[in-house]
């Protein structure tokens, strides 16, 4: 029992510490968000006071207004430090992984299956939509990666739909903050077995940077090593 209890007393310093890091993170990129979660906390808690006092019930309301105000706190809070995560990761070379790599359960993400000498990316995830390949660097260069690739997956595994998406702001590209939700929009056509299979083969079969050259100069920023094991 008592180690349990030292347990759960270390760890509410570690989650109280990360919150105090989003919150100093957030308000680098939004300054006003000490004001706007203020704002909603007081509006929320006055609107169920008035609420209570007009029944004849304001501590009863008062109360449950406090458990509102601290929950639309908090998802008002999630959200402004998302977009000022997503504003800061922008066009940084690997970022794209980062979002893959929180996708959810259920997709199983390999950063930089593809890389040219400018250091344009392909990423891959498996899921039940099948294959998705995601492209960050210039437009033009993307494609051929992407192309590339998809034949290459063809090869392997031609009953398995691949899709590709390059990420940006320009047109036909997906900004980075919509990345995961472009994803789990893809129609889903394989089982669980099917997508173990699929991850299977492809470790099986090697990424295609095991074959290439690595370009010169220094690794993209924020790019993450694959699971499980070194680069290949």
């Amino acid at each position: 029992m008592a180690s349990k209890a030292n347990a759960g007393e270390s760890a509410n310093p570690g989650r109280l510490k990360q919150i105090a890091l989003t919150f100093k993170m957030t308000r680098r990129a939004d300054p006003k968000i000490g004001f706007i979660l203020a704002g909603v906390a007081l509006l929320t808690l006055g609107v169920f006071l008035g609420i209570g006092f007009l029944l004849g019930h304001p501590v009863y309301l008062g109360i449950l207004g406090l458990l509102v105000a601290f929950l639309a706190t908090a998802i008002v809070f999630g959200r402004r430090a998302e977009k000022a995560a997503f504003g800061q990761m922008e066009g940084q070379p690997g970022a794209a992984a980062a979002v893959l790599d929180n996708v959810g359960r259920g997709w199983t993400t390999t950063p930089a299956v593809a890389m040219n000498r400018s250091q344009d990316i392909v990423h891959r995830a498996v899921g039940k939509a099948g294959i998705v390949l995601v492209g960050e660097g210039n437009p033009n260069r993307v494609k051929a990666l992407l192309a590339a690739e998809k034949k290459r997956m063809a090869r392997i595994l031609p009953e398995v739909p691949v899709h590709d998406i390059i990420v940006g702001t320009g047109e036909g590209e997906v900004p980075l903050k919509k990345v995961r939700t472009t994803l789990l929009k893809f129609p889903r056509v394989l089982g669980g077995p099917q997508v173990t299979q699929v991850n299977d083969r492809l470790r099986a079969m090697g990424d295609l940077m095991s074959n290439m050259p690595l370009p010169k100069g220094p690794m993209p920023k924020g790019m993450k090593m694959p699971r499980g094991g070194k680069m290949r």
